[in-house]
């Protein structure tokens, strides 16, 4: 019989933590603790909370992430913070049903993501379950009272190997698919095809996975849907070289086939740390889609990368690739880990964007030098200006992290959501070990506003173009199946 180290459930704990500013450089942003690992497994490494999602509703606010992350894949369990009054006060705790350490059979599990069906008022968090260190199908925990309690996991798909879900809802109000949910993944057990699938029941139930009609590969899809039932799926390519979109306009009964969104072109990070060109994306109040990945196209030699977006009013025609402008080219700053966030209620010109990122004020620096932070820009016009870069956290040195099979970890992706006008997120704050815990590295979110949205940063460049030859400095690989 396994042993239960900590049954806790979906218990909640609404005594949170308000945390004076960490130590930092140059962060003056007041950080709130959404959640401590509570697990005491030897199996896997304790005080780690890495990879969140965040969605918005209102003044409704969900982040999931996981929680006693393993060096091999997978954590103890998927913990949840949820804020009813847009990011000011947190009540949070732990999905129940899916691990060993928390009443399931399950022995890991990773990748969760949020969304909230305005049709059915229910909130689902999806996650990836394994067995070991390999995926084992695609879960979906419930909540119908605003994301404070959640039930045992629902079934979307059991089959090995899996990978990299993401799920998303249809609450456009003249939408004819109104109420549906859909869920996308890889099968990298089977050359990472893309499969999705569709609930028209709050997720209570879901249909028979389907591919595209080309059968794709690809790998960490990002769906988001338009006013019209339009869903688009901007995604990575199997080997992470180039971003694709496919859509589905008939409420998920077939996919198209995926066409280019652009090459990718990404400097590897140093340090060690994991962190791949993942796609993160987001729609506006009018439809139009905005998908960001770290990119080094703009910089030569490819020492560094950039922020960079393209946008898309129908998923299938996109614009070319322009860099967000946080620091010049040639700064030697690298961001990566991007955390795009789009206002729904704002639309055209006067589009606001937020974007939380990872950055190395160094680019080349190593395991002992780099000093990791959380940065975070805003634009109130589509893009075409940006504010000054603020720091959120930081500087965080890579020994604080866990040390994964890929890499020191904070997470494969981060995001940021509106709440009320107002951008929210979440990412992993790691500090100085103490005495009595090998790490120290929990989820985060600032605690008061992160903008009036003045554009005192540089505008936009049109004249500036991608280097002529530039090729990424790594070698492009096929994730495995120990990627989790």
């Amino acid at each position: 019989m396994r042993r239960i180290f900590l049954v806790i459930g979906a218990a909640v704990c609404t005594a949170l933590l308000s945390l004076a500013p960490l130590p930092s450089a140059g962060a003056t942003v007041v950080l709130t603790q959404l959640s401590n690992d509570p697990y005491t497994n030897s199996s896997s490494m304790h005080q780690t909370e890495v990879e969140p999602d965040i969605f918005s509703f209102g003044p409704t606010v969900v982040t999931a992430f996981q929680v006693g992350r393993f060096s091999s894949g997978g954590s103890s369990n998927i913990g949840w913070a949820t804020s009813a009054d847009g990011g000011r006060t947190w009540t949070n705790g732990f999905l129940p049903g899916i691990t060993i350490f928390a009443g399931g059979s399950y022995d890991r599990v990773s990748d969760p993501a949020v969304a909230y069906d305005a049709a059915h008022h229910v909130w689902l968090i999806s996650s990836l379950p394994l067995t070991s260190s390999v995926g084992a199908g695609i879960l979906v925990n419930r909540s119908t009272n605003g994301g404070t309690t959640w039930g045992t996991p629902v079934t979307v798909a059991a089959k090995a190997g899996v990978d990299k879900d993401w799920v998303v809802c249809d609450n456009g109000t003249t939408s004819p698919y109104r109420g549906h949910c859909y869920t996308e993944w890889d099968d990298n057990g089977a050359g990472n095809v893309i499969y999705m699938s569709t609930s028209t029941d709050g997720g209570v139930s879901w249909s028979v996975p389907v591919t595209t009609t080309n059968r794709a590969t690809g790998l960490g899809g990002q769906p988001v849907v338009q006013a019209n039932g339009t869903v688009v799926v901007p995604i990575d390519n199997a080997n992470e070289g180039a971003v694709l979109s496919f859509v589905s306009t008939n409420g998920g009964l077939s996919w198209s086939a995926p066409v280019t969104v652009a090459t990718i072109t990404d400097h590897s990070v140093a340090g060690s740390l994991r962190s791949g060109p993942l796609v993160s994306a987001q729609i506006d109040g009018a439809g139009k889609v905005y998908v960001a990945w770290h990119d080094c196209r703009f910089e030569t030699s490819c020492q560094a990368n950039d922020i960079v977006l393209s946008t898309s009013t129908n998923g299938l025609n996109w614009t070319a690739v322009t860099r967000v402008p946080i620091d010049p080219i040639g700064s030697g700053v690298d961001h990566f880990l991007p955390g795009i966030g789009v206002d729904r209620t704002t639309s055209g010109s006067t589009t606001h964007l937020a974007l939380t990122y990872y950055y190395y004020p160094v680019s080349g620096c190593s395991v002992s030098t780099c000093q990791l932070d959380v940065g975070f820009v805003s634009s109130a016009d589509g893009g075409a200006t940006w504010t000054a870069r603020k720091q959120l956290a930081g500087p965080m040195q890579l020994q604080w992290l866990p040390n994964t099979t890929e890499g020191y970890m904070v997470g494969d992706y981060i995001a940021t959501a509106y709440a009320k006008g107002k951008p929210r997120t979440s990412f992993a704050v790691a500090q100085a070990p103490n005495p009595t815990s090998v790490f120290q590295e929990a989820m985060y979110s600032p605690s008061g506003n992160l903008v009036p949205h003045q554009a005192t940063g540089p505008a936009v460049s049109v004249s500036e173009s991608a280097v002529v030859g530039g090729v990424s400095d790594h070698a492009l690989v096929a994730r495995a199946l120990t990627s989790q």
